[in-house]
């Protein structure tokens, strides 16, 4: 079933907040010299915004976030990508989800893992390039 375009324009409208030394607030379209700072003080030229939160679209518990995510969290840590806590945020407050920054990951697998936790899409990030939402196969 494709996204409705009320959650597609929620999630092209939202504010993708990376807790590094300072705050970076990425947003979709929207070219962000902090983030390329960060990738390049990490040697990389990639990053991908990704969560395990809330399955499909679907409001879970925290408890139950909090477990997917920290599985999700697991899986970076295997493959040895930096990482940063973050959250994606609706601009005027009706929701957040904690979320991370993953360092050097690949788009392909960027994808992989965000499917593998059953999310409908991710933001996906190149040096020198604005933030690009992807949306999912399902």
């Amino acid at each position: 079933m494709p996204l409705s375009p009320q959650l597609l324009q929620a999630y092209r409208n939202a504010d993708y907040v990376v807790f590094a030394e300072r705050n970076i607030v990425l947003r979709v379209g929207e070219r962000n010299a902090a983030l390329d700072a960060l990738m390049l003080a990490q040697g990389q030229a990639s990053a991908a915004f990704i969560t395990a939160a809330n399955p499909r679209g679907e409001k879970r518990s925290d408890a139950e976030n909090g477990a997917a995510n920290a599985a999700l969290l697991g899986c970076v840590a295997v493959a040895g990508h930096a990482h940063y806590l973050g959250e994606g945020r609706d601009p005027s407050g009706g929701w957040s989800e904690p979320s991370f920054l993953v360092i050097g990951i690949s788009r392909a697998s960027a994808e992989a893992l965000a499917q593998r936790f059953a999310q409908n899409a991710i933001v996906f990030c190149e040096l020198g390039r604005a933030p690009e939402l992807v949306v999912l196969e399902k």
